[in-house]
């Protein structure tokens, strides 16, 4: 034991530097994500703003009875579960995709190009990109119903018809970080040793051959970290794209609210500071549980691309 404390000290010494350079990000991390877990407190109390935090009188679990009797949970969790599944499988589908195609396409300044082009609306602010939903689906001045309309037919009220949510969701979300992932996979692709496909193609393996049997298979690792960091946040909604896209149109909560927004308009609607936390830790609980699931399952499987 005493010779484990010595060692340990004498790498503090050697390491000093490198400890040094690394301590600001995490006084950072233990500043902004560790410290402010003491909040969570907040759900199993009332809160009143002369106790606060650790001073407001202790209600136990009735801020979740109350969440889970409201009818609100199991809807708002659908959403958030949903949602998240349509954007990891085809977000992945079409990023693996389109990196493959980049990677095959002869020419490099084509390749940049596309690169650039597929990248630029990662850089767009969802408030710019409701702005340009609007445009397109408004039932008096967009895009979509001005064409209708000159070629007399009828107008289609999108904003306050639910079904047409989730498929236009999908589309933004997946072409806003389409580019992103696209570098992601492509950078993995180029990692690839040169040799495997020189092989295959003495062999006789054509493009389709060679993407199946040399790149898809060397993109597995890449793909299964991806994903396990994904699963990780499936119950984590995106607030600025939900919130942006939406707003506060109640007919289209049955189709789009997801425990962000439901929380968010919790506390700005009815000021309820218990109830609020009680479903971010409700969220915080069922990724957590999520996450543990999925990397068990992994290191089943193979405990090599496992996170831990």
């Amino acid at each position: 034991m005493t010779e484990r404390r010595h060692t340990f000290w004498r790498d503090i010494v050697k390491y000093r530097t490198l400890l040094f350079m690394i301590s600001p990000a995490v006084l950072l991390i233990l500043l902004f994500s560790y410290v402010p877990m003491a909040g969570i407190v907040i759900a199993f109390k009332q809160f009143d703003y002369k106790g606060g935090i650790f001073g407001s009188p202790w209600i136990g679990f009735d801020n979740f009875k109350f969440f889970f009797q409201s009818g609100d949970a199991w809807r708002v969790t659908r959403n958030t579960a949903l949602y998240n599944i349509g954007f990891m499988v085809l977000g992945n589908v079409l990023q693996i995709a389109s990196a493959i195609l980049l990677f095959e396409v002869g020419g490099k300044w084509f390749r940049k190009l596309m690169q650039s082009a597929l990248f630029l609306p990662y850089f767009i602010s969802w408030v710019v990109v409701g702005s340009i939903a609007y445009n397109f689906f408004s039932y008096d001045v967009g895009t979509i119903n001005s064409v209708l309309t000159s070629f007399g037919m009828e107008r289609i009220d999108i904003y306050n018809t639910p079904s047409y949510w989730p498929y236009i969701l999908l589309f933004f979300h997946t072409w806003k970080f389409l580019g992103y992932g696209t570098v992601m996979y492509l950078a993995a692709i180029t990692a690839i040793d040169t040799e495997m496909y020189e092989a295959a193609e003495i062999d006789g393996a054509n493009v389709f051959q060679r993407i199946m049997k040399v790149t898809v298979p060397n993109l597995a690792p890449t793909f299964i970290i991806l994903m396990l960091l994904a699963v990780g946040n499936i119950f984590r909604g995106d607030f600025g794209m939900f919130y942006n896209m939406v707003g506060s149109n109640g007919m289209l909560f049955s189709a789009t609210d997801v425990i962000d927004t439901f929380v968010f308009r919790l506390l700005m609607d009815t000021n309820d500071f218990g109830m609020s936390s009680a479903a971010g830790v409700y969220q915080s609980v069922l990724g957590f549980v999520t996450i543990l699931t999925v990397n068990y399952a992994v290191r089943k499987y193979d405990k090599d691309r496992a996170l831990f």
